[in-house]
């Protein structure tokens, strides 16, 4: 361990140790040019360390950093500025240079080898050693580092609080929100809640049509209890088994569940303008990216192509029919400005005719990471599940389907 000592500094790897060398040679060097005793000089040396000319490795420099500083400080107090030059011969207070050498030291508890000199014979340098001007400046940086210290402690006290409060409120969410879609699965044929009334329920367009659509018996109970459901999604073997919820707007559900609580996981629904009774060209769903894997949190994982080979088959029932669609495309794209002439995929909801249809196909076949050899033509039933990407600003990870059946 001796071995590993510069500048009464002790190191605890080589490499520290020859960084330290590296620091006592490049403060040799230094004092070797400058006249520590030309006010001037050093006070223009603290000026290019401050700037950065001279950088340091080790506590060995930050040391040689502290003398500079001290000393250029007690220059400063004696009214020297950096186009200070004594007289060859003349020292500035060589006394007051030492008293500045001292209170670096004595601000960093340490000892001061030459005992006798200081009236102590163990080395210690007590308070009392230093006139009162000294005293202060010594008392005043003490001050500074205890309260800088203090600031530190409330600082990290108050992160570390931040973070288990942040952790505790996303293991509750999460937790509830696994209990929760677990309880909801359950119910997909339960009859426990269904009302006591007929199970048809009238759908009312215009006030010259009337549409009675009957809930699939499996989903009655789910939609006796929130009439916002739409539909249920589910990809064997994935995390994908959710109820699909709609309303008015598309922002609702982006932070409640489907008991209508806040949620951050937020919900699946189908986007407000689509139709399931007359059903649009393509139905688009939305899902959270979330990290824990939640609603879409895995979508992404059809940008393999090995993955999507393994789950090509989308299940999503409405209320009303069941439905089974088979991938078609995976493609990555963003939410553009409205002014910028681009396809825009979470627009396309339908298709006025077979050129719009063909040209929409064609657009995503483009984008697409890799060809399924699955294709649509105009008037087949499309899937489009859209949730968040982080690869661009805005950017969105996107699969449609095509319905099989």
């Amino acid at each position: 361990m001796e071995g590993f000592e510069v500048a009464g500094r002790r190191f605890r790897t080589e490499a520290d140790y020859k960084a330290a060398l590296r620091d006592q040679a490049k403060i040799e060097e230094i004092k070797a040019q400058i006249n520590m005793e030309q006010p001037g000089e050093v006070i223009t040396l603290y000026t290019d360390m401050q700037a950065g000319k001279y950088r340091f490795e080790t506590a060995v420099g930050n040391d040689f950093d502290d003398e500079i500083f001290e000393l250029t400080q007690e220059y400063k107090r004696q009214g020297y500025n950096k186009d200070s030059k004594l007289p060859t011969g003349k020292k500035a207070s060589k006394s007051k240079k030492a008293s500045a050498k001292q209170a670096k030291s004595a601000s960093k508890g340490k000892s001061i080898n030459d005992g006798k000199q200081n009236g102590k014979e163990n080395g210690v340098v007590s308070l009392d050693a230093y006139d009162k001007d000294m005293q202060k400046v010594i008392l005043a940086e003490l001050k500074k580092r205890e309260m800088r210290r203090k600031l530190m402690i409330v600082l990290c006290s108050g992160i570390a609080a931040a973070c288990f409060a942040y952790f505790g409120v996303y293991s509750y969410f999460t937790d509830r929100t696994d209990k929760d879609y677990e309880d909801l699965a359950n119910l997909k044929g339960s009859t426990s809640l269904v009302l006591n009334t007929s199970s048809n329920v009238p759908i009312h367009y215009t006030e010259e049509e009337d549409i009675a659509l009957e809930v699939l018996e499996e989903y009655q109970t789910l939609y006796n209890k929130n009439k916002s459901l739409i539909g249920w999604l589910k990809i064997d073997d994935t995390n994908i088994d959710y109820p699909v919820m709609q309303t008015v707007n598309n922002e609702y559900y982006l932070d409640h569940n489907y008991s209508q609580e806040y949620d951050k996981n937020g919900s699946i629904f189908l986007d407000k303008d689509c139709d399931v009774v007359h059903r649009n060209t393509n139905l688009i769903i939305y899902g959270h990216h979330m990290k824990s894997g939640k609603m879409f949190g895995n979508l992404n994982k059809y940008s393999s192509e090995d993955y999507c080979k393994k789950h090509s088959t989308i299940q999503f029932d409405t209320i009303y029919e069941k439905g089974t669609y088979e991938v078609m495309y995976v493609f990555r794209s963003r939410i553009y400005n409205e002014d910028e002439i681009v396809f825009k995929y979470y627009q396309f909801l339908d298709a006025a005719s077979e050129k719009e249809f063909t040209s929409n196909m064609q657009e995503m076949a483009e984008l697409s990471l890799y060809d399924t050899g699955v294709t649509a033509s105009y008037g087949d039933e499309l899937l489009t599940l859209s949730t968040c990407d982080s690869s661009e600003t805005d950017g969105r990870f996107v699969v449609v389907a095509k319905r099989v059946r």
